[in-house]
């Protein structure tokens, strides 16, 4: 009999996996100096966003073969209410089987539709999905508005991520015939779009989840069909004749799962794998200085600690989280943690974000650490903190790294080093036993509202730190209906709240790369690091 798990655990479980699979500390590192000078790319040239490294024609694509995936994580199920749609967490074969209605463009920021053949709004109030005529899933089954009404029923009952978002936002869901659905929403929602270019845009057909969860079958209107399982070892999805965009130039697509970003690179330049996703910083710029060519999907807040701002802890006080975040030097911990190799910064977003702004940042400063720390123990603070992380090489090495900036600046620290992700679940979000945490917050460059409202909205039940601020959350409100200069001007308002309330230590920006071969094209991608494989060959 399976265990039963409560709702709120298990969406806390797959956020916090895919952040700390994001996050740089969690991975092991490659080796910094192997082949470090081979390239004389920039750190600017290296985190550029989009399609790197392609050069010239590629030629017309070629039919056949297959094609095989080093990814970061295993979809131990393709149900995508329990596999999160991200490339971190194994979203890539999700996609590769239902697809998703609406594409996030990285070249032009903006949403293009895929699945759909529009999605339209007068005021991003009432958006209005037109589907593509004819298309079916792979039971033959069309996928028509009463289709994407149900699956994004299931998807919510299920609480697939970003259920929060959708339940709180969607006021009514009808169809306008059978290949129209209109959303009205309780109020502007801007990027509404990406919701359909990730999770929630994988549309499942009837008969996937017809018997319930328990009794879930991957059935979709991908490029790819479900061919062979072993868990741990490999997935393998083969062509659908009847795609809806042209048969599929491969014959299949395969994943595996080898454990570190190294291993990944290293199976990526000897042949055996065709395509890899990297996270880890040193590993990412080697490939980038290698000549790989690649998608680049940089983010904000990619390496962080969490504070738990929670009553009763000791960083509730303000000046207690204030003094930890003076206490630790970015750049110190990268040069220790992974090479110098990174993207060292208090600013909570990406440089490489349109919406990207310089503000005035709580950069380390040891003294203003102690007087800070003094000024909370001549309260009564006893000065002990409790960090918590992850036990492998890498994480250890952070741990001792922040150990020794808190305690160089007066603090009593405890290290905490857990086995596995299950185990930080429960002390984060079940138990709040831990006073700073390891993890990433990873804000897309395509939509910073959807990540900050999840994660500092003082009412959100994946709020990892309890952190509640009234002028926080009517930011976070504002920013929904946002765009172009307001939308920039708010988020730099967050950004300046943050360093100034600390919810947690902000240490760099980063990025996801999924470098591939020379033979290798066509690969495109879409929200929350997703690749997309229907146009891909290899010649």
């Amino acid at each position: 009999m399976r265990n039963r798990i409560t709702t709120r655990t298990r969406v806390a479980t797959a956020l916090l996996a895919t952040t700390l699979l994001a996050a740089g500390c969690a991975s092991s590192g490659g080796d910094s100096d192997k082949d470090s000078d081979s390239s004389s790319l920039t750190k600017d040239e290296i985190y550029t966003a989009g399609v790197v490294g392609v050069k010239g024609d590629e030629g017309d694509p070629k039919d056949g073969g297959t094609l095989t995936l080093a990814d970061y994580s295993e979809a131990r199920s393709l149900d995508p209410t329990k596999t999160y749609g991200n490339g971190a967490a194994g979203g890539n074969a999700t996609a590769a089987i239902y697809d998703v209605l609406m594409r996030y463009n990285q070249e032009t920021n903006s949403f293009d539709p895929w699945l759909a053949e529009s999605l339209t709004s007068e005021d991003n109030t009432t958006w209005t999905l037109k589907l593509r005529k004819d298309v079916k899933f792979t039971d033959g089954t069309p996928l028509d508005a009463n289709a994407v009404m149900g699956s994004l029923g299931y998807y919510m009952k299920n609480v697939g991520f970003n259920t929060l978002l959708l339940a709180t936002n969607i006021k009514d869901m009808k169809p306008a015939g059978t290949d129209t659905v209109v959303f009205t929403l309780n109020a502007p929602w801007v990027k509404f779009p990406n919701m359909l270019a990730s999770g929630p845009g994988m549309i499942m057909a009837p008969a996937a989840y017809a018997g319930g969860p328990e009794k879930f079958k991957p059935i979709g209107a991908g490029p790819f069909v479900e061919d062979t399982y072993k868990p741990a070892e490999e997935l393998v999805l083969k062509a659908n004749p009847d795609y809806w965009d042209g048969k599929p130039h491969l014959d299949a697509l395969r994943f595996v799962w080898l454990g570190s970003d190294d291993a990944r690179l290293e199976s990526l330049a000897g042949g055996s794998v065709d395509a890899a996703n990297l996270r880890a910083p040193q590993t990412l710029e080697k490939a980038r200085k290698d000549g790989f060519a690649g998608i680049m999907a940089p983010s904000g807040l990619a390496n962080m600690f969490w504070l738990n701002n929670r009553e009763g802890r000791a960083t509730s006080d303000v000046r207690v989280r204030q003094a930890i975040n003076y206490a630790i030097d970015p750049k110190v911990y990268f040069d220790r943690v992974s090479g110098g190799s990174g993207l060292p910064s208090r600013n909570i977003y990406s440089p490489s974000a349109p919406y990207f702004t310089d503000v005035k940042t709580a950069d380390y400063d040891l003294q203003k650490a102690k007087d800070l720390l003094a000024e909370a123990k001549a309260d009564g603070y006893d000065g002990k903190l409790t960090y918590i992380g992850q036990s492998d090489q890498a994480s250890q090495t952070a741990a001792v790294t922040i150990q020794a900036m808190l305690e160089a600046a007066g603090f009593t620290v405890k290290t905490d080093l857990l086995r596995n992700i299950a185990d930080q679940t429960q002390r984060i979000y079940v138990t709040h036993d831990y006073d700073l945490a390891v993890s990433a917050m990873s804000i897309p460059d395509e939509d910073p509202y959807s990540r900050i409202s999840t994660t500092l909205n003082g009412q959100s039940p994946q709020n990892p730190t309890g952190y509640s601020n009234p002028e926080m959350d009517k930011l976070i409100v504002q920013l929904q209906a946002a765009e172009g200069d307001d939308a920039t001007k708010l988020l730099t308002q967050i950004n300046e709240l943050w360093q100034e309330t600390v919810p947690g230590v902000a240490m760099g920006a980063g990025a996801f790369f999924q470098p591939w071969n020379k033979d290798v094209h066509g690969i495109t991608s879409t929200s929350e690091t997703l690749m997309l494989f229907g146009g891909a060959w290899k010649g």
